[in-house]
């Protein structure tokens, strides 16, 4: 019988998480999530209510499919962050309701595989959630500019391609400056403001 709480792309959480943004969605062993309803989940997260009413209760992938979204469960979601941004949490699932699951899904591939290539060249062991939180706030055309301008920066101060902390210096810098100019906070927020 196939479990209720498995979702067809555990990337993007019921609540507008994206789950394939997230730090633990990219770890070794026993602590790696698979995202929200992916293999598994209900054992490292029993007691999410958002998956349980939105894939067990109403069989949907997402609360932007449910007639009552934004319901009083979402209303302050975005408002504080946990293990990864909920910044854009309802922006992602506002976009899901007028692009359709498909069209966001697609983005989020992107977005992955633009991460993909942050931790794997860029990660001087350090950086994954700043990484993950970059891919998430930030547009895809940004993120793509910005590393492409830090490999030709760092092409032309000679810096080694073995030479990770020096890369991850330049490009975490070039995201901070990017992200200072559009008013954009790259690190979780602890609480409610």
């Amino acid at each position: 019988m196939k479990n209720p709480l498995i979702k067809r792309f555990p990337s993007i959480a019921c609540c507008g998480i994206d789950c394939g943004l997230c730090p633990t969605y990219y770890t070794s062993g026993p602590s790696k999530c698979p995202g929200c309803g992916g293999p598994e989940f209900s054992i490292k997260h029993p007691s999410c209510s958002i998956l349980t009413c939105c894939v067990k209760n109403r069989g949907f992938e997402t609360c932007a499919e449910c007639a009552q979204y934004p319901c009083e469960k979402l209303k302050p979601w975005d408002r504080a962050d946990s293990f990864v941004t909920h910044k854009i949490c309802l922006q992602n699932l506002n976009d899901i309701k007028q692009n359709g699951l498909e069209k966001f899904i697609e983005q989020q591939a992107l977005r992955m595989k633009i991460l993909e290539i942050l931790l794997n060249s860029f990660n001087e062991g350090r950086s994954k959630s700043f990484f993950c939180i970059a891919a998430a706030l930030l547009s895809i055309d940004n993120l793509q500019e910005i590393i492409n301008d830090a490999n030709k920066r760092m092409e032309g101060e000679n810096i080694s391609p073995e030479d990770i902390k020096s890369k991850s210096k330049i490009v975490k810098e070039m995201f901070n400056q990017y992200a200072k100019n559009k008013n954009i906070e790259l690190k979780l927020r602890k609480s409610i403001k």
